[in-house]
C-alpha cells in the first residue's frame, strides 16, 4: 500500500498531522500501537490538566469543559469527537516494528502490515518508557511506574518516588484514601513546575506530617517488605508495602536511532531535526510533538506542539510541487 504520509501515533499531535494532511488533500494512514490518544487514557483516572480547554483543541473543533481545567475523562470525549468530525484514518492497536529508508521511498512495517510512504512523522511521545531506578528490588510485583488509581493502596504504607506533578499527584490522592505516604525525593525541594493549585497542599501535608518526605534522599534498595532509602541522616529503611517511582519518562531511543536519527550528544539526547521543518537528518522523516525534546520532557505540551503539522505539511506540500 502506498500513501504519501504515514503518521506515527495517534496522540494529539498525530491527529493534528492528520488533520493537516487532510486539510491538504494529502494521503496519509495514521498507526497507533494502542487506541486512539493512548497517554491520555493512561493518565490516572482522576486527573485534571494543567491546561485550559482552549490549549487543548486541534483541528478548530471547541473543546467545552465543565471546570476550567479539564479532565482525563473530558479530554478522551473531545479527541474521540475530533476524530468523527475530521473522520481520521487511523489503525488502532497495529505496532510500527520498523522505519526504514530506501532510495525514495520508507518502507514501515508493523506487526500486521507492510507500507510504503514518501515520509514519515513520528509523533509517539515518551510514556511508554519509564526512566529507571535501576536499583535492587525495582522488578518486584510492588512497584510501579505508573499510577491509575488510589483506592487498591488504601490504609497500606505507600512510598512515592519523585518531586514533580506525578509524584505529587499520588501523594496526595493515596493519602486522601488511607494510605501512610511517604516521598523520597532527590532535590532539595518540590519541581517548581507542580501544578500551582496543588502545591500548597502537598507542602502543608509535609509541614504537618501528614505526608512524611526525605528530601536529598535517593532509593538504595526494594525488598518486600521495605524500602531502603539514602538520606542526610545515613541509610534507612522504611516499612512498605507499595513503590510509587514517578520518575519521568523518555523516547523510544532504540526505535528513532534503528529509524537512522541522529541525537545531541548531551545528557539530553535531543533528536536533530530542523527546527522550521521538523524534518529530522534523515530526508522525509519528522517529529511532532513530546519526542522532539529527548529527555528534556517538560519542553514540549500540546499546546506549543500543535503548529508541528502545520510546518511538516508547510515542507511536504513545497517538496511535492
Amino acid at each position: 500500500m502506498k500513501i504519501n504520509t504515514i503518521i506515527i501515533g495517534a496522540g494529539p499531535i498525530g491527529l493534528t498531522c492528520g488533520i493537516e494532511a487532510t486539510k491538504r488533500n494529502i494521503s496519509y494512514l495514521i498507526i497507533e500501537k494502542g487506541c486512539i490518544v493512548n497517554s491520555v487514557f493512561n493518565y490516572p483516572v482522576n486527573m485534571t490538566f494543567f491546561s485550559t480547554s482552549d490549549r487543548l483543541e486541534i483541528g478548530d473543533v471547541p473543546f467545552v469543559s465543565h471546570g476550567d481545567k479539564p479532565t482525563r475523562r473530558e479530554a478522551l470525549e473531545y479527541y474521540r469527537r475530533v476524530v468523527d468530525v475530521w473522520k481520521l484514518r487511523i489503525n488502532t492497536y497495529e505496532n510500527v516494528l520498523s522505519v526504514k529508508k530506501n532510495e525514495d521511498r520508507f518502507v514501515v512495517v508493523t506487526n500486521k502490515a507492510k507500507y510504503e510512504s514518501e515520509n514519515v512523522i513520528i509523533s509517539t511521545g515518551f510514556f511508554d518508557y519509564p526512566n529507571l531506578l535501576n536499583v535492587p528490588g525495582e522488578d518486584l510485583p510492588k512497584v510501579f511506574h505508573y499510577f491509575k488509581e488510589a483506592h487498591p493502596y488504601a490504609y497500606k504504607k505507600v512510598a512515592v518516588i519523585g518531586a514533580g506533578n506525578s509524584a505529587v499527584d499520588v501523594a496526595l490522592e493515596t493519602f486522601r484514601r488511607g494510605a501512610e505516604v511517604t516521598m523520597i525525593i532527590r532535590e532539595e525541594r518540590l519541581k517548581d513546575s507542580v501544578k500551582y493549585w496543588v502545591k500548597p497542599d502537598i507542602e502543608n501535608r509535609i509541614k504537618e506530617g501528614s505526608v512524611k518526605a526525605f528530601f536529598n534522599s535517593t532509593v538504595k534498595e526494594i525488598k518486600e517488605e521495605e524500602i531502603v532509602i539514602n538520606s542526610p541522616e545515613g541509610v534507612k529503611a522504611i516499612q512498605n508495602d507499595f513503590v510509587f517511582a514517578m520518575t519521568g519518562y523518555h523516547p523510544d531511543y532504540d526505535f528513532l536511532s534503528k529509524a537512522g536519527i541522529k541525537f545531541s550528544s548531551d545528557e539530553n539526547k535531543v533528536p536533530i531535526f530542523n527546527p522550521d521543518t521538523f524534518e529530522t537528518n534523515v530526508e522525509g522523516l519528522f517529529l511532532a510533538g513530546v519526542v522532539c525534546g529527548g529527555m528534556e520532557t517538560n519542553k514540549w505540551f500540546i499546546e506549543n506542539s500543535r503548529d508541528h503539522a502545520e510546518k511538516i505539511f508547510d515542507h511536504i506540500t513545497n517538496k511535492n510541487s
